[in-house]
Protein backbone atom coordinates (compact mmCIF):
# COMPACT_ATOMS: atom_id res chain seq x y z
CA UNK A 1 0.00 0.00 0.00
CA UNK A 2 1.22 3.49 -0.82
CA UNK A 3 2.20 5.90 1.92
CA UNK A 4 1.07 9.51 1.82
CA UNK A 5 2.73 11.97 4.17
CA UNK A 6 -0.05 13.96 5.84
CA UNK A 7 -0.20 16.87 8.24
CA UNK A 8 -0.99 15.75 11.78
CA UNK A 9 -3.86 17.43 13.61
CA UNK A 10 -1.48 18.95 16.17
CA UNK A 11 0.75 20.38 13.40
CA UNK A 12 -2.00 21.82 11.22
CA UNK A 13 -2.01 25.53 10.45
CA UNK A 14 -4.13 27.92 8.41
CA UNK A 15 -6.62 26.35 6.00
CA UNK A 16 -5.73 22.81 7.03
CA UNK A 17 -6.27 23.58 10.71
CA UNK A 18 -9.62 25.20 9.91
CA UNK A 19 -10.79 22.27 7.77
CA UNK A 20 -9.69 19.79 10.45
CA UNK A 21 -11.63 21.83 13.04
CA UNK A 22 -14.74 21.73 10.85
CA UNK A 23 -14.31 17.98 10.36
CA UNK A 24 -14.14 17.43 14.10
CA UNK A 25 -17.23 19.59 14.58
CA UNK A 26 -19.14 17.60 11.92
CA UNK A 27 -18.20 14.09 12.97
CA UNK A 28 -16.06 14.17 16.09
CA UNK A 29 -12.86 13.26 14.24
CA UNK A 30 -10.69 14.03 11.22
CA UNK A 31 -11.19 11.31 8.63
CA UNK A 32 -8.21 10.11 6.61
CA UNK A 33 -9.69 11.50 3.40
CA UNK A 34 -9.16 14.99 4.84
CA UNK A 35 -5.66 14.16 6.02
CA UNK A 36 -4.73 12.87 2.57
CA UNK A 37 -5.61 16.26 1.08
CA UNK A 38 -3.73 18.17 3.80
CA UNK A 39 -0.67 18.72 1.58
CA UNK A 40 -2.82 20.75 -0.80
CA UNK A 41 -4.77 23.14 1.44
CA UNK A 42 -6.70 24.90 -1.34
CA UNK A 43 -7.77 21.57 -2.87
CA UNK A 44 -8.84 20.43 0.61
CA UNK A 45 -10.88 23.58 1.17
CA UNK A 46 -12.54 23.51 -2.25
CA UNK A 47 -13.27 19.78 -2.19
CA UNK A 48 -14.98 20.20 1.18
CA UNK A 49 -16.97 23.12 -0.21
CA UNK A 50 -18.10 20.93 -3.13
CA UNK A 51 -18.93 18.00 -0.83
CA UNK A 52 -21.05 20.20 1.44
CA UNK A 53 -22.89 21.71 -1.54
CA UNK A 54 -23.62 18.26 -2.96
CA UNK A 55 -24.67 16.63 0.30
CA UNK A 56 -26.35 19.53 2.12
CA UNK A 57 -27.21 22.10 -0.57
CA UNK A 58 -30.56 22.67 -2.17
CA UNK A 59 -31.64 19.66 -4.23
CA UNK A 60 -34.61 17.67 -5.47
CA UNK A 61 -33.03 14.68 -3.72
CA UNK A 62 -33.47 14.20 0.00
CA UNK A 63 -30.45 13.92 2.28
CA UNK A 64 -31.16 10.21 2.66
CA UNK A 65 -31.30 9.70 -1.12
CA UNK A 66 -27.96 11.45 -1.53
CA UNK A 67 -26.39 9.27 1.17
CA UNK A 68 -27.84 6.18 -0.47
CA UNK A 69 -26.38 7.14 -3.86
CA UNK A 70 -22.99 7.83 -2.29
CA UNK A 71 -23.10 4.46 -0.50
CA UNK A 72 -24.02 2.53 -3.66
CA UNK A 73 -21.33 4.23 -5.75
CA UNK A 74 -18.73 3.63 -3.02
CA UNK A 75 -19.71 -0.04 -2.85
CA UNK A 76 -19.49 -0.44 -6.62
CA UNK A 77 -16.04 1.20 -6.54
CA UNK A 78 -14.94 -1.01 -3.61
CA UNK A 79 -14.33 2.12 -1.53
CA UNK A 80 -15.33 2.23 2.13
CA UNK A 81 -15.73 6.02 2.01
Amino acid sequence: MAYIDTIDIDDAEGIVKEEYRKGIKRSGKVYNILKIMSRSPLALKESMRLYLAIMFGESDLSRGQREMLATVVSQINNCHY
